[in-house]
Parts: C-alpha cells; structure tokens; sequence
C-alpha cells in the first residue's frame, strides 16, 4: 500500500502559519485581528477536509462499482 501524506502536511501547514499568525497578532496587541485569522484558518482547512472527504467517498464508490 502506498500512503499519500500530502493532504495532512498541507494541514499541518496551514495551522502551523496560523498559529504563528495568531501569536504575532496578539502580541502586537491586534487581538480582534487574531481571532479573525484564526477563524479564517479553520475555515481553510475546513474546506481541504470537505475536498478530501469527497474524494474519498468517490473513491470508495469505485471499489465498490455503486456508479
């Protein structure tokens, strides 16, 4: 079997640069602004989870042949 481990390094990506975003915010004192980017984070991935799980649901219709 041969994993693919593109779609959790992308997550992972994306949540690390939030949380430093977050941090940086915070700190700067834009508390407002580092919530909202970490909501827009979330929202992100979110939507990389809802393409990954379509994939997956079509995939498992071609194994088992319910085209």
């Amino acid at each position: 079997m041969n994993f693919d481990l593109t779609p959790v390094f992308q997550i992972a990506g994306v949540g690390f640069i939030v949380a430093i975003l977050h941090t940086v915010l915070k700190q700067s004192g834009k508390e407002d602004m580092a919530h909202w980017s970490t909501l827009l984070g979330f929202i992100i991935v979110l939507f990389m989870v809802v393409s990954y799980l379509g994939d997956l649901f079509t995939e498992v219709k071609r194994v088992f042949l319910f085209n």
